[in-house]
């Protein structure tokens, strides 16, 4: 009996307990889900001046290179120890000394012409002097003052000649003096000692050591931020001439140099849409103040970054430029805390800014946050965050 009144009761008290439920069910109140606010980082958008630089980079080259020539021939008979590619010369200081025994003998003989010259000459100019009182008392005829002021006239004339012979003599005396223009680095040398050199012949090639040049490239929109006149003719003026900052690896280290950008080339490059900018480097002399303190030349040839200091733009707007969305867009957070995505007008873009000039105002805030989903007018937690 009990296998089977305890499965019948089981049973029927579960019957009961489910009629129970079935009559006395739970109401269970509906509600809206809650809303949880993503939290984004902010900042307030503040119009100032912009200082705008505009980078490149170019190759350093001399800003002078002279093809040194021999002006009078012979051999050569000395070379300064500095005449080494890479050697240091000083304006005026001697590069080479041509043999100059011919040009002694011809200035001595030049010199003795000059004298004979200047005797008949003095002669020549008495003897008139002494016709010319004679005729005033009748005493000489007109031929014979007419011959005397021509012999007068063609010696000085004999003079005149002498005396330019003897200049040009010490001037070839001089000349086999081969002597540097400017302070300069030798490139290159040509000859060597005891070697014949001819009238013109070059010796050298020397570059300029107190300044050198960086051609630097420029997109056409890039020149649009310098302040510089477009369309300049000839150097700028050195209160216009922006500044400039190089900067440059060299033995392992990085060094950087201050110069000017002092004019643009003429011709704008077909193939690359580019214009050609001349960035000048004053070298620091060997021995000065600033050779101490551990400023270096700037070696040509080497590749370089410039930075050129551009205009001061008023009334612009800098962010990251990660908040930058869809090419032209940034999302700002309003007074209610709301995100909506906004149009704005953009300046320029940097490597790590963006420059806007409208479509927002001051006093806005922009979300800065990463953010990836972004709903139109979705509800976030802003967070302030200065910049």
């Amino acid at each position: 009996m009990k296998r089977i009144l305890v499965p019948v009761g089981i049973m029927l008290g579960c019957i009961f307990i489910a009629a129970a439920l079935l009559r006395t069910p739970t109401v269970v109140e509906e509600a809206a889900p809650e809303v949880i606010a993503v939290s984004v980082r902010v900042t307030e958008v503040r119009a100032e001046s912009v200082q705008l630089n505009v980078e490149s980079q170019g190759k350093v080259q001399a800003s002078r290179v002279a093809s040194i020539s021999a002006p009078v021939a012979g051999p050569v008979e000395w070379i300064s120890p500095a005449m080494e590619a890479g050697g240091f010369v000083a304006e005026g200081e001697t590069l080479l000394r041509l043999e100059s025994s011919d040009y002694e003998t011809a200035k001595a003989r030049s010199m003795a012409a000059m004298q004979q010259a200047q005797a008949e000459a003095t002669f020549a100019s008495n003897e008139l002097d002494r016709l010319d009182e004679l005729a005033v008392k009748r005493l000489a005829s007109d031929a014979q003052l007419q011959g005397a002021k021509r012999t007068a006239d063609v010696n000085a004339a004999r003079l005149a000649d002498a005396q330019a012979s003897y200049r040009q003599a010490e001037l070839d005396l001089e000349r086999a003096n081969i002597r540097a223009p400017f302070d300069a680095i030798i490139q290159s040398r040509d000859i060597e000692l005891g070697q014949y050199v001819n009238r013109a012949q070059t010796v050298a090639v020397l570059l300029g050591a107190d300044e050198v040049e960086v051609r630097i490239p420029l997109a056409i929109r890039q020149v649009g931020f310098l302040d510089v006149p477009l369309g300049m003719r000839g150097e700028l003026a050195e209160e216009r001439a922006p500044n400039v900052t190089l900067k440059g690896f060299y033995g392992g280290d990085e060094y950087s140099w201050s110069g000017k950008l002092v004019r643009t080339e003429a011709v704008i490059d077909a193939n690359s849409n580019t214009v050609q900018t001349i960035i000048r480097v004053k070298q620091p002399v060997a021995g000065t103040s600033s050779m101490e303190n551990d400023e270096i030349p700037l070696p040509i040839g080497l590749y370089v970054k410039a930075i050129i200091e551009g205009k001061l733009v008023d009334d612009l707007i800098a962010l990251p430029r990660s908040v930058i969305r869809n090419n032209n867009q940034v999302l700002v957070v309003d007074a209610e805390n709301k995100m909506h995505y906004r149009d704005v007008e953009i300046y320029r873009l940097e490597e790590e800014r963006v420059l806007i000039s409208g479509g927002i105002l001051p006093g806005e805030f922009i979300c800065i946050s990463p953010i990836q989903a972004v709903v139109n007018g979705m509800s976030v937690q802003p967070v302030m965050e200065v910049i």
